[in-house]
């Protein structure tokens, strides 16, 4: 009887040990669950990890990241200090004013010159979630007109982006937005930039940045 209860001592001990670990693989934060791949980007506390090229304002402000257009008006951008191949990128933004702005992936910059791809970040019936490419081809792939609606405007809104070998995909809210290959961009790794674009009265919030490496 003893050796009974002792065995079932040890199983009730490792139920509770597999049920703890399958606990502490999966964490909530934000909208988000994430497991041990996913790395967070942002802090909420301050700049860590990235760099701003360009005169216009990046800050954090209660848990946010925030960039506002400054004085000069001009393009502005805060990249990642590292530099991704393929990934799965999940973010929240708010725009607010104007909302021009981007998520750009496997880019350089040479002050706010930027070379690479942009996920567009832009007003209602401008195509949030196609690709640009900056300083290239430009756009490479518009959302269908009947997907306009998706972006809330002046609501937190859910993107992501993967990015593998030479295939992109976004998703905006949950939905779908484009999914093509591109040879050019299948060579090229770099950092991920927010943009801030040129004229002025630009504002947008980000939050809950995590990145998953493929």
């Amino acid at each position: 009887m003893k050796k009974l209860l002792s065995f079932s001592r040890m199983a009730i001990v490792l139920s509770g040990l597999i049920w703890l670990s399958s606990f502490t693989d999966t964490v909530e934060y934000g909208n988000y669950k994430k497991d041990k791949k996913w790395v967070s980007l942002f802090n909420g506390k301050d700049l860590s990890g990235w760099k701003i090229h360009g005169t216009e304002l990046w800050f954090v402000k209660d848990g946010k990241l925030i960039c506002e257009s400054g004085p000069d008006k001009k393009y502005g951008y805060l990249a990642t200090e590292k530099k991704f191949k393929d990934f799965e990128l999940k973010l929240e933004f708010l725009q607010e004013a104007n909302g021009n702005s981007g998520v750009f992936f496997r880019s350089s910059l040479d002050g706010t010159k930027i070379s690479g791809w942009q996920v567009e970040v832009a007003p209602p019936g401008h195509d949030t979630g196609g690709i640009y490419e900056s300083y290239g081809r430009g756009w490479l792939v518009k959302i269908p007109d009947e997907k306009e609606n998706i972006l809330k405007m002046g609501e937190w809104n859910q993107l992501k982006v993967r990015v593998v070998g030479d295939n992109v995909k976004t998703w905006l809210n949950g939905v779908q937005m484009v999914d093509f290959n591109d040879e050019k961009i299948g060579q090229a790794v770099g950092v991920i930039a927010l943009q801030i674009h040129s004229g002025g009265g630009i504002k947008v919030s980000w939050k809950n940045i995590f990145i998953k490496e493929l």
